[in-house]
Parts: C-alpha cells; sequence; structure tokens
C-alpha cells in the first residue's frame, strides 16, 4: 500500500473517532443532528480554550473526559475493588 495511502486511512479513522465522539457524548441527540448548532458549539469551545480561561477549561474538561472514559471501562482483573463494609 502507498504511503499516501495508509496516511489518508489513518486520518479517516481519526475523522470518525471524533465524530464518535459528538455521539458518545449525546450531542447528535440533543441538538436533534443540527450540524449548524454543532458547528458553532465548537466554535465556541474553540473561543473558549482561545480565552484567558483556556486553561482552566483544559484542565475541566480533560478531567471530566477522564472520568467519563474511566466510568464506562469494563473492570479488569487487574483492578482494585474496595472491601465491603461489615463483611470479616
Amino acid at each position: 500500500m502507498r504511503s499516501w495511502q495508509v496516511e489518508r486511512r489513518k486520518r479517516t479513522r481519526h475523522l470518525i473517532e471524533l465524530g464518535g465522539l459528538v455521539v458518545k457524548a449525546g450531542i447528535m441527540d440533543l441538538t436533534g443532528d443540527d450540524r449548524a448548532m454543532i458547528y458553532g458549539a465548537m466554535i465556541w469551545i474553540a473561543d473558549k480554550l482561545n480565552s484567558e480561561d483556556g486553561e482552566r477549561a483544559r484542565e475541566l474538561w480533560a478531567e471530566k473526559g477522564k472520568a467519563a472514559f474511566e466510568a464506562e471501562r469494563p473492570a479488569g482483573p487487574h483492578d482494585r475493588t474496595q472491601p465491603q463494609q461489615g463483611r470479616a
């Protein structure tokens, strides 16, 4: 496969994954799949990130996203579980 084809497939996969985040966050349903509204919200996000509050927004949004990903992740065999209270 040619290098440009590999790069194009990587880019396509990346774009599909980003679109999946829009669906995963419920934005598609909340906006009625209104693309102008979704685009406007993304422009608003970009403006926020470029503002003086941008670093704080990055921190808050990253924490929220990490927590959401963690909540969706199934527990693995190496995950520690909390002992139940009242059991010996």
